[in-house]
């Protein structure tokens, strides 16, 4: 009884250390020359570590997260796409890191076994200086990048959240992003709240570079209106996030905020700057920082998003001192792009091995991330989304369609475009980057009547022909096909990520599955480098 006494006030004191704050309210928005105000809860977790994780979130009830279109984008009929690549350049492999499973179906860990209860899994993934982080819906894991061992998780994303209370520490809704930010060595993790309006973005940001240990908690609040498809992205003066808001099932066009990156990290009180935009677009997606080079000084941030024909560009300027200041794009800049009809025709049309099921594209918007990075003598951005090719009636394939611009807060074109397209396999739901030598890594979902759902990456490297990948690597072969409660539901995105340390090695995670079925997604985490760089 006394080693039970002992061991009771043992846990109770770990719970009492990890949750050693108490939220603090937020104040009402205010507005200025158009820009919301509004003030976070704010809280603090002395340990992820030490905190209780809420296990049972796992034994909830299945939910399909149903897919909320973006407007018609497209302009008519089915145009021939204008950048296709239709065969792939053989040169080097990439040299293969590891490879290993991230959370998933039977997945497990430390602190217990994940049971899958959402889908899509909405997988993402970020790599650290020493740890890789993974969450899905609706679990986070902690891994050794050294050895892909898990050494945290997996535990609800809500653990995070605890301290805080209220929506943030009682719903773990999922849509979640994890960034790490490359400056200051810290992690972001994010995820909505939205059992019940008021609907929050919690957010919470490491203390350290240990993903393990403390963190600085915010709820930022967005009243009756819905944030779906929340994305995020580390600048130098803010951490920008985009949102797709929706009044019940109409969707009321895209939000783009500014978080107060500076009083996050210290752990201070901290507002968001908001700007609401038209119905006319969305699917906006913010810049997110590669590398150690900062954005040139005062560089605003950067918002993209796709049109019919073009990329569309936003510029926030966020003045924290005097919101009245900041500065917002009044309308976007247009960047021409090649000629192209989105995959499926922004719906579900991708085929699978030996089922009748077929999965979603998603291509209505730009797929996470808008990964950004200053090489000196110019900056850059890559971004992706998946397109048609043919006719997706009759059965055609879908491709990926990938950018580079250049100098993106001032560019009036694009750099270079490319759509992949070696063979009639269909390829979707991709992510991009490039490394510090610019080689670029564009990882990617795929499949047909005679391929399981399965995972590959093509490269280019830095001096290769504009406009074009090399030929593709298989990351892993899946072997099973979606099948069942007529899910439909894929991925929603995908993470392309580069090793902060070396500077060279990309890190991709996205879902596959093992065997048909329905709700029994796995994911894979894999690293590799374009040969050469060091």
């Amino acid at each position: 009884m006394r080693s039970k006494t002992r061991m009771a006030a043992f846990a109770a004191c770990m719970v009492s250390l990890a949750m050693a704050a108490t939220a603090a309210p937020a104040a009402p928005a205010s507005f200025a020359n158009g820009v919301e105000v509004t003030a976070a809860e704010q809280g603090h977790l002395m340990s992820l570590r030490g905190a209780m994780p809420k296990n049972d979130e796992f034994s909830k009830s299945r939910v399909s997260h149903p897919a909320r279109p973006l407007p018609w984008l497209d302009g008519p009929g089915t145009p021939v796409d204008g950048a296709q690549q239709g065969q792939a350049f053989s040169v080097a492999a990439p040299t293969m890191g590891l490879g290993f499973d991230g959370v998933g179906k039977g997945f497990t860990g430390p602190q217990g076994t994940f049971t899958v209860n959402a889908a899509p899994p909405d997988t993402n993934g970020a790599v650290g200086t020493t740890q890789y982080v993974q969450t899905v819906n609706t679990a986070l894991a902690v891994f050794d990048k050294g050895t892909g061992n898990v050494v945290y998780g997996p535990v609800p994303i809500n653990t995070l959240f605890q301290p805080l209370g209220g929506s943030c520490a009682a719903d773990n809704d999922g849509d979640p992003v994890v960034v790490f930010d490359k400056l200051a060595k810290r992690w972001v993790i994010s995820q909505f709240a939205v059992t019940a309006a008021p609907y929050y973005q919690c957010v919470a940001v490491s203390q350290t570079e240990d993903a393990t240990g403390a963190y600085n908690l915010y709820a930022f609040n967005y009243g009756s209106v819905f944030p779906d498809y929340p994305k995020m992205g580390v600048w130098t003066d803010a951490y920008y996030i985009s949102f797709n808001m929706f009044n019940g099932n109409t969707f009321t066009g895209s939000k783009a905020c500014a978080y107060d990156r500076a009083s996050m990290l210290a752990g201070a009180p901290a507002t968001q700057q908001c700007v609401q935009l038209s119905t006319s677009y969305g699917g906006l997606l913010p810049a997110d920082l590669d590398g150690t080079t900062a954005p040139p000084a005062g560089a605003p941030g950067i918002f993209m998003a796709r049109g019919s024909s073009a990329l569309y560009r936003w510029l926030m300027g966020v003045n924290w001192s005097n919101p009245s200041a900041t500065t917002f794009s009044s309308t976007p800049t247009s960047l021409p792009v090649a000629s192209y009809a989105a995959a499926c025709g922004g719906g579900t049309c991708v085929p699978q091995s030996g089922v009748a099921q077929k999965l979603d594209s998603l291509a209505d918007r730009l797929m996470f991330r808008l990964a950004y990075r200053n090489f000196g003598t110019y900056d850059s951005v890559v971004v992706t989304h998946s397109v048609q090719i043919g006719n997706y009636r009759k059965g055609d394939n879908t491709a990926v369609r990938w950018y580079e611009v250049r100098n993106p807060a001032t560019a009036n074109a694009v750099y270079q475009q490319g759509t992949y397209n070696p063979d009639s396999t269909f390829r979707w739901m991709g992510s991009i980057a490039q490394d510090k030598q610019g080689n670029m890594a564009l990882g990617y979902s795929v499949s047909s009547t005679t391929l399981h759902p399965g995972i590959r990456v093509a490269m280019r490297g830095a001096g290769d022909a504009l406009g074009t990948l090399q030929a593709e690597t298989s990351i892993l072969e899946g072997t099973g096909s979606q099948t069942g409660s007529n899910l439909s539901r894929w991925g929603d995105y995908s993470a392309m990520t580069v090793d902060p340390v070396d500077d060279c090695t990309f890190w991709y995670t996205t879902e596959y599955l093992k065997a048909n079925g329905a709700f029994n997604w796995s994911t894979r985490i894999a690293s590799f480098k374009y040969p050469g760089c060091q």
